[in-house]
């Protein structure tokens, strides 16, 4: 019963019905007018409230997190965050306004939600608990590149220091992909079957000349770095909007474009001209074709269309192409022009080597693409894992299961042993079954991260089995403990042969010689 009816009885000992039914018709409209006033105010201060700067912050973004309508901007560096002015207002500290402002492309596809609704708590809660786990146990990051990790670096050290200047320049060269693209060289260099004659029992100078080893690794190294570095200098706008990338040198300011430029300038003509001063002509040919290609033609094409990925994969696989001419130039019987090198039958290692390369960068970019794709969808980068993530998933499977005939084709053309073909099967098999999961799952519970680590170890290790199981290694080795001479059974084997052609050889002509 409403208040004023019951003051009412009290104060009257009776009341006749239609007093009763005024007075109750009038305080129903009295409180409803009064709701309906504070239900109005209150919705008008809660929308106005929605598109404060404050709201975001309480939600967990960051006001300049939104942007290009509904897409959420990828997450920001967490090693220098800075206190938000609307957690300063509220009273956190800069260890609650970092755990507030976790990105919501940390799981599943949140990012593209709406982001002027409210995060739903049980989303909010998965979020949070993902960041709050051990950096080993995190299942959906990638940590930032070796450019990045330099730049950081860097910014602990003198201004004005040579340590300083020399970790910023050689971050443009992204120090780890150099590296893995000159150990390809140097193993398809080591693999290259020398012939018997050649052989170092069998001369007094080595078969495979040290110096030109040398010109070959520095020489492939300038020029990746130049690559790289043009690479930076075409995209540091595109670089700010991906987590991996934002600490780049360019993006941060700490050189700029004239400066890298000049840099990835001089990297590019020491390291095309040592490569043809100290190696040859053809391996020369493809460092600057490489770096054309890498600068020139996939950089620009990671805004246009998907086969960027492609392109990509076919600078990766030149080096060992370049590894296996080198090594035979110094053994060619003819001009050693670009035909011998490349094209002749015994060029077939080379291809065999870079075609292994090609197919190995699938698995381990589609995997990396994946736990970032949000992000290269805000910086505008064409990239299979957000274009169609399904293909993604089946491009990365297809190209792992080709680990296993190129290995073994590595075998049947006399490049290894017979010992590589179950060293890299066990191998392989990890690769294939971690592209298996990231395919069947999605990329979702743990796959991407699973095959990403899985191509980081692959590749390396499967350089190393095939020059520990390359053709003869091991024959001459046991030779050599059992004190057996190759010397001698080479020239007894040229003896045998010399008295076959004389048995088979005309008298006039035995008697022309003698």
């Amino acid at each position: 019963m409403q208040p004023q009816l019951t003051r009412a009885l009290k104060t009257e000992a009776s009341i006749c019905l239609q007093c009763l039914v005024r007075l109750s018709k009038s305080t129903r409209v009295t409180r409803r007018r009064i709701l309906s006033q504070a239900s109005t105010r209150s919705s008008a201060t809660a929308s106005s409230a929605l598109f404060t700067r404050d709201y975001f912050f309480a939600n967990g973004s960051n006001a300049s997190t939104f942007s290009h309508g509904k897409t959420l901007l990828p997450p920001s560096d967490r090693a220098q965050h800075e206190l938000p002015a609307g957690a300063a207002k509220k009273g956190l500290t800069k260890t609650q306004s970092v755990q507030l402002d976790i990105p919501k492309t940390a799981i599943g596809d949140t990012a593209l939600n709406d982001p002027l609704q409210p995060e739903l708590p049980h989303r909010r809660r998965k979020r949070l608990k993902v960041y709050q786990l051990p950096k080993d146990t995190r299942t959906d990051i990638i940590p930032p590149d070796a450019s990045s990790r330099l730049s950081t670096i860097s910014t602990t050290l003198p201004p004005s220091s040579l340590r300083r200047l020399f970790s910023l320049y050689l971050s443009l060269s992204k120090p780890r992909l150099s590296f893995l693209i000159v150990l390809t060289t140097a193993a398809a260099y080591s693999l290259y079957p020398v012939p018997a004659v050649l052989l170092p029992q069998a001369t007094t100078s080595p078969s495979l000349s040290t110096l030109t080893l040398v010109f070959l690794t520095s020489g492939t190294a300038l020029c990746s770095a130049s690559a790289n570095a043009l690479n930076m200098i075409m995209e540091p706008e595109h670089d700010a909007k991906m987590s991996r990338t934002r600490n780049r040198p360019l993006v941060r300011g700490y050189i700029g474009k004239r400066g890298a430029l000049v840099f990835a300038s001089i990297a590019g003509i020491v390291g095309v001209g040592s490569l043809y001063y100290g190696v040859n002509p053809t391996v020369s040919f493809l460092g600057g074709l490489n770096i054309f290609l890498y600068a020139g033609v996939y950089t620009p094409l990671k805004r246009v269309s998907v086969l960027n990925t492609w392109v990509g994969a076919v600078v990766g696989g030149i080096p060992p192409l370049m590894g296996w001419a080198a090594a035979a130039g110094q053994t060619a019987t003819g001009s050693g022009g670009w035909q011998e090198l490349l094209l002749s039958e015994a060029s077939i290692g080379g291809w065999l080597l870079a075609t292994f390369l090609y197919a190995w960068q699938f698995p381990h970019f589609n995997a990396l693409s994946w736990t970032i794709r949000d992000e290269y969808k805000y910086a505008g980068y064409r990239m299979l894992a957000w274009v169609n993530p399904r293909m993604n998933g089946r491009v990365a499977f297809r190209y792992a299961l080709l680990s296993f005939p190129i290995c073994g084709a590595l075998w049947w053309f006399g490049i290894t042993d017979q010992g590589f073909l179950f060293t890299s099967s066990v191998v392989n098999a990890w690769i294939v079954r971690e592209a298996w999961k990231f395919w069947r799952k999605d990329g979702y519970k743990g796959s991407a991260r699973g095959l990403f680590w899985a191509g980081v170890w692959h590749l390396p290790v499967v350089m190393v089995l095939a020059m520990a199981h390359k053709k003869g290694l091991w024959e001459s080795v046991w030779q050599r403990l059992n004190g057996e001479s190759l010397e001698e059974d080479m020239w007894m084997d040229d003896d045998e042969t010399i008295g076959l052609q004389e048995q088979h050889t005309p008298k006039p002509m035995a008697l022309v010689v003698t």
